[in-house]
């Protein structure tokens, strides 16, 4: 990736913080690592935010609850895009966001307001805490229709190594109700094996591959009912990423979610969404995501995800599902997995 400049650099107690304008135009960077950037950002948020919600909609219009999703708990997303997505959603009546680090919210609104900045931050439906997210889910008694994870990678020595176990996703379970749904962003999808420890798994090794994607959905599935991955293509992190869905029900609806009609993702786009007031468009994109999504046609609102791209995003690559089946492995504060 090539760096034109460097807008930003501090450290907070937390991790260090980048602003670089890059190949991708403006990018985020949390402890080395891109979080987000510019010329893609939509397809990672869109990504992470929108199945969520039109699922948990969709789920809850069969038990009278036409009206849902009221209700989002976002854990992390400090650039405040997830929260622009959420914020989409007519229905939505409350959004609670904590995330641990406020030098990242306030490095985002300076340089980053095309992903939300003041607009969302100071959104009548936003409540905006700093605080661990686990600490503040433990003192909580408020229940959510979804719960969105979009905290930085489970880095060795990281701030969100916790947020991935088998404990914590026993505690997101906690604060749904039978029709919640919860999504977690789930590392590289990626079924190459990039090995950072001499130490195999077949010699004892709980950490010698360094991707999490199966290990993340084997350890929500061991929670819920359901815990149905998926990947989207985010150039700027130079591959697919991983996502995982999870939510209670039927053993039917596994199938039901990966196989809605694109009329049905469609219309609801179209009965639900809308762009988040004073939220500026992103100078610099690639041409075709502004070419064809001038926000005056049909689900004009969104760049990436429609009905077409939801069936995508579930269609994993052959190797990757075979590669994820053959990694059993689950997180456990015990026994945690690093990326790296």
């Amino acid at each position: 990736m090539d760096l034109h400049s460097l807008l930003h650099t501090s450290t907070s107690a937390v991790q260090s913080v980048q602003v670089l304008e890059t190949y991708f135009g403006r990018t985020l960077v949390t402890d080395g690592k891109t979080q987000s950037a510019e010329h893609d950002e939509f397809v990672y948020h869109e990504s992470l935010v929108h199945p969520a919600l039109i699922w948990s909609a969709i789920l809850s219009s069969r038990h009278d609850r036409s009206s849902a999703p009221k209700s989002v708990f976002i854990g992390g997303g400090g650039e405040l895009a997830t929260a622009r997505e959420v914020l989409k959603h007519n229905t939505i009546e409350r959004v609670v966001m904590v995330d641990i680090d406020s030098n990242v919210i306030e490095v985002s609104k300076k340089y980053l307001p095309e992903w939300g900045g003041e607009a969302v931050l100071n959104h009548a439906k936003i409540e905006y805490i700093v605080a661990d997210v686990e600490q503040y889910l433990q003192g909580s008694n408020e229940e959510f229709d979804v719960i969105i994870i979009d905290v930085s990678d489970p880095i060795e020595a990281g701030p969100a190594v916790s947020l991935y176990t088998q404990e914590f996703y026993q505690l997101v379970a906690q604060k749904l109700d039978r029709y919640s749904v919860s999504v977690t962003q789930a590392g590289s999808a990626s079924f190459i094996q990039l090995v950072h420890s001499s130490l195999g798994i077949e010699e004892g090794g709980n950490d010698a591959e360094s991707t999490c994607f199966g290990p993340i959905r084997n350890t929500l599935a061991a929670v819920f009912d359901h815990a149905i991955p998926y990947s989207a293509p985010v150039a700027s992190f130079g591959e697919d990423w991983g996502f995982v869905l999870a939510f209670n029900g039927r053993d039917t609806l596994a199938r039901e979610i990966v196989d809605l009609p694109h009329e049905v993702i469609d219309n609801l786009i179209e009965e639900r969404i809308q762009a988040v007031a004073g939220v500026p468009e992103h100078k610099a994109r690639s041409v075709g995501a502004n070419r064809v999504t001038t926000g005056k046609e049909r689900g004009g609102d969104l760049k990436h995800y429609d009905g077409v791209v939801h069936r995508r995003q579930f269609a994993l690559s052959k190797p990757l599902r075979e590669m994820m089946k053959l990694d059993q492995r689950i997180m456990t504060v015990a026994n945690p997995i690093f990326m790296y």
